[in-house]
C-alpha cells in the first residue's frame, strides 16, 4: 500500500482534534469535509440559523492553510460583488481589474440563498470550470478552489431556492441540525470562556498532492457499475421528475474515492459508495409535486435505492489494484 495512503488517517485524527477545539457535533460531518476536500468538490452546508455552520465551514478554511474569503450574500448583491469589475483608475485614464472575493482558495459563502438566482449564478462557472469570465476577459482561479457554503432551509422567510443547475455544482451537501442535549452542554462550557484559535494543518501544495493521491485509487469495474445503477434508479422513479445526473454519478465515484484514501485505503469497497450515497445524490433529486405533497424526500429515495440496488462484484474489490 502507498505510505502516503496509511498517513492519511492520522491527517484525519488531527484535523479532527483540532476542529474540535472550536467545533462541537457529529465526526462524519468533519470527514464529509475532507472527502469534498480530497474528492476535488464543493460543500453545502443546511441548517436553522445558531447552529454553528459559519463556525465550522471557518474553522474548516483555517485547518487548510489556504488564502480565504467570505461572502456574505444578501438580496441586494451583484454578481460583479463576487467577481469582480473593471473600474476606472482616474489617475491613469485607464480600467483595471478590481478582483472580488471569489479570487481564494476557499470561498465561503454565508447564506448562499439569500441572494436571488443571478447572483447566485456568478458562481456557476467558478465551481464548474475554476475561473470566471469578466467583460469578456476568461481569468483563472487559484488552485486548489473550493466553495463552502451554508444555506437556511427554505420555510425561512427571505431565502430563494437554490437553481438546479447550482445545487447540482455542490459534491455535497450536509445538513447540520441541533445538537445533542450532551453536545449542548459541552458548548455552554467551551463557548462561555475565549477559545483558542484554529491552526493550520495543510497548505496549497499539500492539498494537491492529496488530490493526486486520491485520483490514483483504484475502482474495480464492478464499482462503477454499482454507482451507475444506483443513479439509474433515481431517474426510473415513478416520484422523481428529475433523477440523479451523469455528474452526479461522477461526483459520488470521486466522493467514494476520498472516503477510501482517508481511511487508508488505495481501492474502494461498496461501503465507501454506502456511506457518501445520500449526501452525494439526495440533493440532487427533484421530486414529483405528488410525492412532495407526500413529505417525501430525496433522503428517502436515496435510501430506498440502497436497499434494493446490490452491489455485484467481487468480494474482495482490491483484486487487480
Amino acid at each position: 500500500m502507498n505510505e502516503l495512503h496509511t498517513d492519511l488517517p492520522t491527517l484525519r485524527r488531527q484535523i479532527h482534534q483540532e476542529l474540535g477545539r472550536v467545533w462541537i457535533g457529529p465526526s462524519r460531518t468533519i470527514d464529509a469535509l475532507l472527502v469534498a476536500l480530497l474528492a476535488p468538490g464543493h460543500v453545502l452546508l443546511e441548517g436553522v440559523p445558531g447552529v454553528a455552520k459559519t463556525t465550522l465551514a471557518r474553522a474548516f478554511t483555517t485547518v487548510l492553510g489556504c488564502s480565504f474569503r467570505r461572502i456574505q450574500f444578501t438580496p441586494d448583491m451583484l454578481p460583479a460583488d463576487i467577481t469582480g469589475a473593471y473600474i476606472m483608475n482616474l489617475r491613469d485614464q485607464e480600467f483595471v481589474l478590481r478582483k472580488g472575493p471569489v479570487f481564494s482558495h476557499v470561498v465561503l459563502g454565508d447564506e448562499i440563498n439569500r441572494a436571488p438566482a443571478k447572483t447566485q449564478s456568478a458562481l456557476l462557472e467558478a465551481m464548474q470550470e475554476q475561473q470566471v469570465t469578466i467583460e469578456g476577459d476568461t481569468l483563472p482561479l487559484p488552485d486548489p478552489f473550493m466553495v463552502v457554503a451554508t444555506q437556511n432551509p427554505l420555510e425561512q422567510e427571505g431565502v430563494y431556492p437554490l437553481p438546479e443547475a447550482q445545487i447540482d455544482r455542490f459534491l455535497l451537501k450536509l445538513e447540520i441540525g441541533y445538537p445533542t442535549a450532551a453536545e449542548e452542554r459541552r458548548m455552554l462550557e467551551t463557548y462561555d470562556q475565549s477559545v483558542a484559535e484554529v491552526r493550520p494543518l495543510l497548505d496549497p501544495h499539500g492539498i494537491l498532492a492529496l488530490r493526486r493521491l486520491t485520483a490514483r485509487v483504484h475502482v474495480a469495474p464492478e464499482m462503477r457499475e454499482y454507482v451507475v445503477a444506483l443513479s439509474e434508479f433515481t431517474r426510473r422513479h415513478a416520484r422523481a421528475r428529475l433523477g440523479a445526473s451523469p455528474r452526479a454519478s461522477l461526483s459520488l465515484l470521486r466522493a467514494a474515492k476520498a472516503n477510501a484514501c482517508l481511511d487508508g485505503r488505495d481501492f474502494v469497497r461498496p461501503d465507501d459508495v454506502r456511506a457518501l450515497a445520500v449526501q452525494t445524490l439526495a440533493h440532487r433529486i427533484v421530486l414529483t409535486p405528488e410525492a412532495e405533497m407526500d413529505n417525501l424526500r430525496g433522503v428517502d429515495l436515496i435510501g430506498e435505492a440502497l436497499a434494493k440496488v446490490n452491489y455485484r462484484g467481487p468480494a474482495d474489490p482490491s483484486r487487480g489494484a
